[in-house]
């Protein structure tokens, strides 16, 4: 057992076989048995603790850098988090089809409970961008008072007193469209120190993308922009075609922006980044007034680290705030509220 536990947490590190030998044993050559492959470890692991503690060794090794353990964490008992799905997607990235296949249950998995959390903490701070509309047909929440209303005729009084109602034509509650719905314009930075930042901008765009109300575009930018809408609905799509790395261009990703505002009274616009801007700032506060000046809702997010602090330049957060642009650091749920209340 503690052979199997110092391949992760030996090395002096107080577990293991390899902790326990003193400093000169262990700087020279040994004829002790080699460690296990990785499979190999992996079914000695479950054979000594459990499979449940299998999934979690490994898991931590995988947050350790220890990428080839991937491949053996079952999609079914691993334990969501960002950070297990962001060196999931660092490794994925360089992988061939052929191997990348292999990942996709496990990345699936991930992706598929961390949207589900994230939409059960938002869709709440949601729930005023859909209008409620009476309708005869079955499908949504039954609307009480509508459908007492609507049964009147049906009264009868019973012989302890009570009134009861026979709803014969019951009412419920649909989402109706707004007549002029709203357009979010998210801006991410995908440079190299937006990997946390970048997958909560992508599960949050895709929890977005479901509310009735509103159409969501999704750009990613690090020196060049890319529009990745068409994969807005499908957070492992969209994921797996985000790119991590490169310099910051935020001017030019919120001069796409610009391009894409219609009606700007109902419009969005909202920049996730760290500030640190590769390019002239004159060239992005001059962005950020041109975008203030059509008259849509600006909202500067600054990035979070792994512990949820914020981790960006404020320095040049400032001035974007002079140039008319508010910054703030938020967590997801914040941003829905924030979202929730301009389309309400």
């Amino acid at each position: 057992m503690a052979t199997a536990l110092d391949e992760l947490y030996g090395a002096g590190r107080g577990e293991g076989s390899r902790g326990d030998l003193p400093p000169p044993t262990r700087s020279r050559g040994g004829r002790e048995a080699s460690f296990p492959g990785v499979r190999d470890w992996s079914e000695e692991l479950a054979a000594l603790f459990g499979p449940g503690v299998r999934e979690e060794v490994l898991a931590a090794a995988a947050a350790t850098g220890r990428q080839d353990v991937l491949t053996e964490l079952d999609p079914a008992a691993a334990t969501p988090s960002v950070e297990l799905l962001r060196t999931v997607l660092r490794y994925a990235g360089g992988l061939p089809e052929a191997r990348l296949a292999a990942l996709r249950p496990l990345v699936a998995r991930l992706v598929e409970e961390l949207t589900r959390q994230l939409a059960t903490r938002l869709r709440p701070a949601l729930t005023g961008a859909t209008l409620a509309r009476p309708t005869r047909r079955p499908g949504g929440r039954l609307d009480l008072p509508r459908t007492l209303r609507a049964n009147l005729a049906t009264a009868r009084r019973a012989e302890d007193g009570s009134v009861r109602v026979v709803p014969e034509k019951p009412v419920f509650r649909s989402s109706a469209r707004r007549s002029a719905d709203w357009h979010l314009i998210l801006v991410t930075d995908v440079s190299g120190s937006m990997e946390a930042s970048t997958i909560w901008s992508a599960l949050t765009a895709s929890v977005l993308a479901g509310v009735p109300a509103l159409s969501t575009h999704f750009l990613a930018f690090s020196t060049e922009v890319l529009d990745l809408t068409g994969h807005v609905h499908d957070p492992l799509s969209l994921l797996l075609e985000v790119s991590v790395g490169g310099g910051t261009h935020i001017a030019a990703g919120l001069r796409h922006a610009r391009s894409l505002i219609t009606v700007p009274s109902r419009t969005l616009v909202v920049l996730i980044s760290d500030f640190e801007e590769g390019a002239p700032l004159g060239g992005l506060l001059s962005e950020v007034r041109a975008l203030v000046a059509t008259g849509c809702h600006v909202l500067g997010c600054a990035s979070l680290d792994d512990a949820g602090r914020p981790c960006y330049s404020t320095g040049v957060a400032g001035q974007v705030v002079a140039a008319g642009m508010p910054v703030a650091a938020l967590s997801p749920l914040e941003l829905a509220r924030w979202v929730g209340e301009k389309i309400t």
